[in-house]
């Protein structure tokens, strides 16, 4: 039995999405259960939400209660914050269970995660110094830039400490923690892509048909939906846009009289109808993104994909798919290329099975999970 622990943001983005096909992957390729034990940033009170910042995180107890009756084995912990925190991993290593810590984003060390903060890429907090985030109220709010900054600095370390193997999704998450100063275990630290749901049951990608270009991303200023708004302008192609986030007025408003739909957050199988009715997939991201979920996915799903040439998109796409971030002119240039190629969308699926097919993650996460016979695998 495998419990997963998450916190829930505000806004939710991929990293929801991925811990859903986790929880998949062990049910189906490891042949285990698997349950999720969640907490909602959008149902805590802001006070609340700062005790447990400050805390280091709001009844633990239940965590441990949680590992005793579903008799888990491991607890893979994802966002902690803010009502989870270190408390929690230590009451469930208390309970017996081995400790996997999965940082999707730079929250141990950036208070919003993503290493982005007035319009640019910023990595001035490392370590335990995130002064910097509070001086520059990343969080929009003082007292709650506050209560981030001072959480990671007095319990960064508690929770690594916590931890009996660390996961990221990317060689360049692993590389930009470095960078960070983050305290990981580096002999115990693990890079594993997320795994692709769609290539266990789509056995081959479906022919080109669309006639649109189509963004899949949290509409937050970090991902750069208004370039691919003005890159499509520029080509004359429609674009459609799912996702929900802070910006999704502004978004609407600088669309106005374009050629753009605005569908929002849907669901699974809506999300497929609308891969099939595209002819490329952008990701016009101006922040180092740690993985690419959204990426991945239209990889897998058969479209030419057209990205911001930053952080771990470079390890999921060739050079010629990847652009200079915050240029709607070469992102358009490459729109023109890629839209409809048939071969470019063949080739990232190939791609995209070799870095994300289910049954080798799962026998990596086994790994992690249980280390001990994954070494006896080998002998």
């Amino acid at each position: 039995m495998v419990l997963f622990l998450h916190n829930r943001y505000r806004t939710t983005g991929g990293e929801e999405r991925v811990v859903a096909d986790l929880i998949w992957l062990v049910r189906e390729h490891l042949g285990e259960d698997a349950e999720l034990l969640t907490r909602d940033s959008g149902e805590l009170r802001r006070g609340r939400a700062a005790v447990g910042l400050l805390r280091g995180g709001l009844d633990p107890d239940e965590v441990a209660r949680a590992v005793r009756l579903s008799g888990a084995r491991v607890v893979h912990a994802h966002n902690l914050q803010p009502a989870l925190g270190w408390r929690a991993l230590a009451a469930a290593r208390g309970a017996g269970a081995r400790v996997v810590l999965h940082l999707h984003q730079y929250r141990l060390v950036c208070a919003v995660g993503v290493c982005f903060t007035r319009g640019a890429e910023c990595t001035r907090c490392h370590g335990r110094n995130t002064l910097p985030g509070v001086r520059l109220n990343c969080r929009g709010s003082l007292p709650e830039a506050l209560a981030y900054g001072t959480s990671l600095a007095l319990w960064q370390r508690r929770m690594v400490e916590q931890a009996d193997a660390v996961v990221v999704p990317s060689r360049f998450a692993l590389q930009r923690l470095r960078e960070l100063g983050a305290p990981l275990p580096w002999e115990r630290t693990h890079v594993l892509a997320p795994p692709v749901r769609a290539l266990d049951s789509q056995a081959e990608a479906e022919p080109l048909a669309g006639s649109y270009a189509l963004v899949v991303s949290r509409l937050s200023p970090e991902k750069g939906v208004d370039v691919a708004l003005e890159a499509c302008a520029r080509v004359g192609i429609p674009l459609v846009v799912a996702g929900e986030g802070p910006e999704r007025a502004a978004l609407r408003e600088s669309a106005r009289g374009a050629d753009v739909r605005f569908v929002g957050r849907v669901d699974d199988e809506e999300l497929k109808r609308l891969r099939r009715g595209a002819s490329i997939a952008l990701a016009p991201s101006r922040s180092a993104e740690t993985f690419g979920a959204a990426v991945a996915e239209a990889m897998a799903a058969g479209l030419p994909v057209a990205a911001s040439d930053v952080g771990a998109l470079r390890e999921l796409l060739p050079a010629e798919a990847l652009v200079r971030p915050d240029d709607p002119g070469a992102l358009a240039d490459a729109i023109g290329r890629l839209a409809g190629d048939r071969s470019a969308a063949r080739a990232n699926r190939l791609r995209i099975e070799q870095a994300c097919a289910p049954e080798a993650l799962a026998a990596a996460l086994a790994g992690i999970y249980d280390p001990a016979v994954a070494l006896a695998g080998r002998t």
